[in-house]
């Protein structure tokens, strides 16, 4: 299936989306996402109904057409998604999340449909793995490799202390920094304060000095060496970088496995609550919480070994 990027799209769908970024507060990345998987379906459809006169044109998806749609159509393009284009079980089930709140919000907002064929939908069942997350001595030889470098051993130890994601830390402005505190935005437009540690006061002291030099035309904290925010991709590139100058770039790391290690460290020697933790990752639920406090190995011997009765010998 081509490229869905700069096609005439469906205006039911643009009036969706600009309602979940302008009133849900959902980032324009997640917008773009639900689009793509939205017009993938529909693009499925078309297809198997012999619609082939410029079957990317999506202009004539009106609600008549949505109507026309049933959830034998939409499984069957979840099923085409798995087999013909090899999508994993985790994209499947982010694409039956976005059609499912698509036909929602013209049920309940939009008030265009009677029946929400869509709601029935079931989300594949995903495998359950232990996540990827660097070990103490790993994170701190990343930290190592980047102390030259102010500004990106500034994105390292924020993402290590404060388990933020991706967006949120390039999104983050000078004015955003308190004296105790990072005031951070995150999904939903919802706001969290994150108290400093001595790590992130330092690095962020040693960086700002840099970044005044600089004089950038910019409110945002970090740039690039021409004076511009600095976009998600710059610091994918950052990590990956002394990912692999730290012998660790084959192990499948990103950005979000760094958010991972941060909540992991917390729980592990912290002796963070859930709900403490769930504060500081933003989270709006405690089941999501939950994925970062998994224990290792040593702790749950130690939680057998505690048992008072783990000490009785038979005689």
């Amino acid at each position: 299936m081509s490229s869905l990027k700069n096609n005439k799209t469906c205006a039911l769908l643009e009036q969706y989306l600009s309602y979940l970024t302008v009133v849900k507060g959902r980032s324009p990345l997640t917008a773009d996402e639900y689009r793509i998987d939205n017009l993938m379906l529909f693009e499925y459809i078309k297809r198997t109904r012999g619609i082939h006169s410029d079957i990317r044109d999506f202009s004539g998806v009106d609600i008549d057409f949505i109507k026309s749609v049933t959830a034998a159509d939409m499984y069957a393009f979840i099923t085409y998604c798995g087999t013909e284009r090899n999508v994993t079980a985790a994209m499947r089930g982010r694409k039956i999340v976005s059609i499912r709140q698509f036909w929602k919000y013209l049920k309940t907002k939009a008030h265009l449909l009677d029946n929400n064929v869509a709601e029935e939908l079931e989300t594949p069942k995903l495998p359950k793995r232990m996540p990827k997350y660097l070990s103490l001595e790993e994170s701190i030889r990343l930290l190592i490799e980047s102390e030259k470098n102010p500004r990106d051993y500034c994105v390292l130890t924020l993402f290590l202390n404060c388990a933020l994601r991706l967006s949120e830390l390039v999104n983050l402005n000078i004015e955003q920094l308190q004296s105790d505190a990072i005031k951070i935005v995150g999904k939903g437009n919802r706001e969290r304060r994150i108290y400093h540690t001595a790590a992130t006061k330092k690095a962020l002291a040693a960086w700002i000095d840099v970044r005044a030099a600089m004089n950038p035309q910019t409110n945002a904290l970090f740039v690039t060496k021409h004076g511009t925010r600095i976009t998600g991709r710059g610091v994918r590139d950052i990590v990956k970088k002394y990912l692999q100058k730290s012998g660790l770039g084959d192990r499948g790391l990103s950005t979000h496995k760094l958010r991972h290690t941060a909540a992991t460290t917390l729980f592990k020697y912290g002796r963070v609550d859930v709900r403490t933790l769930q504060q500081i990752l933003g989270h709006e639920s405690l089941n999501t919480t939950e994925i970062y406090t998994h224990v290792d190995d040593d702790r749950l011997q130690t939680a057998v070994n505690s048992n008072p009765l783990a000490g009785m010998f038979g005689r």
